[in-house]
Formats: C-alpha cells, structure tokens, sequence
C-alpha cells in the first residue's frame, strides 16, 4: 500500500493560543471527568446510553470472536497497548518505554498508531521532516522519542502491513491505543490504568469505561498503573513517572536533555503552564509539586493550536508538554521563553521481564533480535 510522503503539507505553528475561560479546574472536559468518579445524578441520568453502548460493544466482540468480522495476523508480533477508560491513561509514556524496552533486548521495534486529530485517513509513513499536522501529535512525539519506524493509519492492520513492507527489519509491533482495534490480532496486550482506575464502574457516556472491566487480567496480557498504586482489583505493575525538567523549545527540538536545575530556577517566577493534554490537571499538578507558582491553562485535547496565539505581553515564561511542543515549531517573538517539559517514565524490572516472556511465548523465534522463521 502507498504511503503518503512525509513532508507534504502545513507550515509551522509559531505560538500557543489561549483559551479564556479554559483554566484546568473548570474546564468541560475536567468536568466530565469528574462526572464519570461518583455514580451521581448526570451519570445515573446517561445508563440508558451506556446499556446501549454495552450492548452494540458486546456483540462487536461476539462478530469477531465467531468469525463473522474478518481479523488480519501481521508477520510479526504485536504488542497492543491501550486502556479501557475514556482520555488519556499514559499509553504515549508506556509506548515510548516498551520501545526502548524492547530494544534493550535486541529487538527492531516499529509502532502503528491512529493519529487522532490529523486531517484525512492516508497511510502516513512518519519521518522526522513530518509535520505533527500529518501524523497527528502523539505519534509525532512517539517518533520524536524514539526514532522507530512509524506508521499512522485509521485502520491498524493496513499500517502495520505498510509498516512491515517499508522497514521489513521490524521484528515486533507495538499499537498504540489499539486495545478496541479488534481487527488486528495481537499477542501480547498492555492494559493501562491512572489513578482514576474504572472510574464509577459504569460504560460510556454514564461512566468513563470503553468496555467493561474484565474480573480478571485477560490472557496474554499485563496491567500497568500509570499512578503511586494500584486503582482497580486487577493485580498489576506500577510505573514511576515524574517530570525530567525542562528545555527550551528550540533546544528541545535540537534534541537538548532537559534539565531540572532549570525547571527549579523558575520557583518564584511568574510561569504560564499550557496544556492541550487529555488530563492537563495532571500536568500542572506536576509543576507545583517542583514548586513553581503557575497560571494554568488547559486546552482540548490534540489543540491544533493555530495563530493567532497571543504570547504574554510582560515576558512571562510559558511551560509546554512535549505533545504540545511537537506542534509548536518556531519561539515567539520577543522576550517570552517556551519551555518544554518531558515526561520521566521508568516500568517495574518485573513489569519488563513479564512482557518479555510473554513476547518470547508469542514468537520464540526472534528473542534477542534473531530473525524470525
């Protein structure tokens, strides 16, 4: 299948737009959030919708369990990871971490992921040259970090094909947010959870849960806690994750290492904290735990952030997540410095070695980077 080149479109962003009205606390989609932890009156009022929901993802399952839905098997491995509540869980972190995991032991990863957010449903084969508005943010910033070969495609199977006949190295497959993608067959399955575990229990919309949470851990699959402990009955590992520091946007795009020296000069310093994240509170909870004093602003999840983006007027620094930085490609004009925040993101020794036997058990053949038979 062709691939669409990588440089072939939209001119960089030079700045971030505020939304008035957007801060973190008050912010539609926080207040879905919250919704969806307490079994209150809105939820209760959404049951009849997520019966429905739960029924129509039932029998999806059932179509493709009997055959009735065709399912691809790539020629390679493939390692899903999802979560199964609605918004972001840490499935970009837990991505970039089993890459460099599965390099560690002789692997040539690449991943497939959807793009959300980017115009259009062509196969993109992303290259460091590609804009963030092709490939969508979260799979500019997985490549960013990790150099593997990439492909972006609504359908996971037909990227990971491409992906296969592109970079026919890759011994293993990693989906990101591929867990409901039940056309492609997977061997090994991450299940992520934060600290919101399953929520009030209920489906979508009356509750956060994109399926049911399962009595016990599926077959072939891990739990990971993308929190301080575990947040449902489900036995699992917990990540550690923390901020590295910062860099300056255009050092960070140059590939400087971030540095907490510097996020720690800016205690006591008016800072502006940008976050177009699916749990931004996350993000600015983060900066003031390092002691920073911060106006938070909390944008919709994959912002575009298009011009014009008023910058703050008095010099004031702004602090940027990565998925946002990967969108904003030149510094403002005049004194306003951007920094970039990356995440620190580190599994359990136990989570890693449970993975790599269950990968071995999948396909024994290319442990350690052997080329499969």
């Amino acid at each position: 299948m062709k691939l669409r080149s990588a440089g072939d479109s939209a001119q960089g962003l030079r700045g971030l737009r505020r939304r008035e009205g957007l801060a973190a606390p008050e912010s539609a989609a926080a207040g879905l959030q919250h919704a969806w932890l307490t079994r209150g009156p809105l939820a209760v009022a959404l049951l009849p919708l997520a019966l429905t929901f739960g029924v129509a993802a039932a029998l999806r399952r059932v179509a493709y369990r009997l055959g009735w839905a065709r399912t691809t098997r790539l020629a390679r491995p493939v390692i899903v990871v999802g979560n199964l509540v609605a918004g972001g869980a840490g499935k970009t972190p837990t991505v970039i971490a089993l890459v460099d995991l599965l390099r560690r032991h002789g692997y040539t990863p690449g991943i497939v992921s959807r793009g959300y957010g980017r115009p259009g449903s062509a196969l993109v084969d992303v290259t460091a040259d590609t804009p963030a508005s092709d490939s969508g943010d979260e799979p500019a910033l997985l490549h960013r970090r990790t150099g593997a070969p990439l492909v972006v495609g609504r359908d996971r199977a037909a990227a990971g094909r491409a992906l296969l006949e592109a970079h026919p190295a890759v011994d293993v497959i990693v989906s990101d947010d591929g867990l409901q993608h039940l056309a492609l067959e997977r061997d090994v399955q991450v299940l992520v959870f934060d600290e919101r575990g399953a929520g009030n229990g209920w489906l979508l919309p009356a509750g956060p849960l994109r399926e049911a949470l399962p009595p016990h851990v599926p077959a072939k699959s891990l739990v990971l806690y993308n929190a301080a402990r575990p947040s449902t009955p489900l036995p699992g590992h917990v990540a550690r994750r923390g901020l590295a520091g910062i860099a300056l946007l255009g050092e960070w795009h140059a590939g400087a290492s971030p540095s907490m020296a510097a996020l720690h000069a800016l205690r006591g310093c008016p800072v502006r904290a940008v976050a177009g994240i699916a749990r931004p509170d996350r993000f600015f909870a983060s900066l003031r735990a390092e002691g920073l004093s911060i106006d938070a602003v909390a944008l919709p999840d994959h912002d575009p952030l298009r011009p014009p983006l008023p910058w703050p007027a008095d010099g004031t620094d702004v602090i940027v997540t990565e998925k946002d930085a990967v969108k904003l490609v030149d510094p403002p004009a005049g004194t306003t410095r951007v920094w970039v925040a990356p995440l620190d993101f580190a599994l359990e020794p136990a989570f890693e070695q449970a993975l790599l036997a269950l990968l071995h058990d999948a396909a024994p053949g290319i442990r350690d980077g052997s080329p499969p038979a």
